[in-house]
């Protein structure tokens, strides 16, 4: 059964889900566009972002991301271009979740942008179906398949979105990200992972700084370097924006490797191992059919945020 099929079946179980969540001081609402195979996010009846699925994307992704004051922190390229952003890898659409070797095929780089003869050696990820929405918690699952050219299962993914905001002030995703072995699979150590954000060309380095716990700042001082968390803020238009990347002290390899670049890719990779940084030593995790691994990370926007603050935010989060 194709994608587009098994969402006429949800479709026909799904009206609109929206609702109120109080959780951080935010009021949560969901609408279901089917339509454009899409879900929009709204916190505070601000949008906020939307969970986009269609069959011409490569991975589902969350597209566009807007602060409270309206204000976009990802790249419109190439779904929406913008005047004078970079129009550079194609792939970087948004804020996704996956990986560049998977037994050798390659999901993070494929797009429209890769020849028909080469595409054997890329892979995707598509939204299955919506296992849950529930406006009172902020919270989203959904069910999406890692596959192969041949159309082959390597992966089958469960996550969990928590979408909420302190006010008009702050936003947060968490994100769980449970990937399941539907065959035997190997994932080894890849610079192209894990979870991702292309931002705004207002957040691209000479206007945007990146820092991370340990005080190192920029692309050379950050890029490789293991951190619990990285930080990206920028003046946009007379406003301070800081955006965060904060790694769970549970997930594999915690803490992981930023691959974060002064041209706008701002990502957390916790499977880089030496292909980051040779003093790590190789990644390999070999999942048997059925077993699993998780991996949980959680986006911050918020205003000229200080390392204390998000220090905070970290061991909050840890907790949790």
């Amino acid at each position: 059964m194709n994608k587009k099929s098994v969402f006429y079946i949800v479709l026909s179980l799904w009206i609109v889900f929206s609702g109120c969540s109080t959780t951080r001081n935010a009021i949560v609402t969901f609408k279901h566009d089917t339509e454009n195979y899409k879900i929009d996010i709204i916190l505070n009846d601000l949008y906020f972002t939307s969970l986009i699925y269609s069959d011409t994307l490569e991975k589902p992704c969350l597209f566009p991301i807007k602060t409270p004051s309206g204000k976009f922190i990802t790249r419109g390229y190439p779904l929406e271009p913008r005047p004078f952003e970079r129009t550079d890898h194609p792939h970087h659409v948004g804020l996704w979740f996956n990986f560049g070797d998977v037994n050798g095929i390659d999901f993070w780089n494929n797009s429209s942008a890769i020849a028909p003869d080469k595409k054997i050696h890329y892979g995707s990820v598509l939204l299955d179906t919506i296992l849950l929405a529930d406006p009172t918690k902020g919270k989203l699952k959904t069910l999406s398949s890692w596959i192969n050219f041949q159309g082959d299962t390597l992966l089958s993914e469960e996550t969990t979105y928590i979408f909420s905001g302190i006010k008009n002030e702050y936003r947060f995703i968490e994100r769980e990200t449970r990937l399941t072995a539907m065959q035997e699979v190997t994932l080894r150590s890849n610079k192209e992972g894990l979870i991702a954000l292309r931002v705004d060309k207002s957040f691209e380095e000479g206007n945007g700084t990146y820092r991370n716990r340990q005080g190192a700042t920029g692309e050379a001082g950050v890029w490789g370097k293991r951190t619990p968390w990285v930080a990206l803020r920028a003046d946009k238009e007379g406003e301070i924006i800081t955006i965060v990347i904060l790694d769970h002290a549970q997930n594999p390899n915690y803490p992981g490797w930023p691959h974060a670049r002064g041209y706008g890719l701002f990502s957390m990779n916790n499977l880089a191992g030496e292909a980051m940084d040779k003093s790590s030593g190789p990644i390999e995790i070999k999942l048997q059919p059925g077993e699993n691994i998780t991996f949980t990370h959680k986006l911050i926007i918020g205003g000229d945020m200080s390392d204390e603050e998000i220090n905070s935010m970290m061991h909050q989060f840890n907790r949790q």
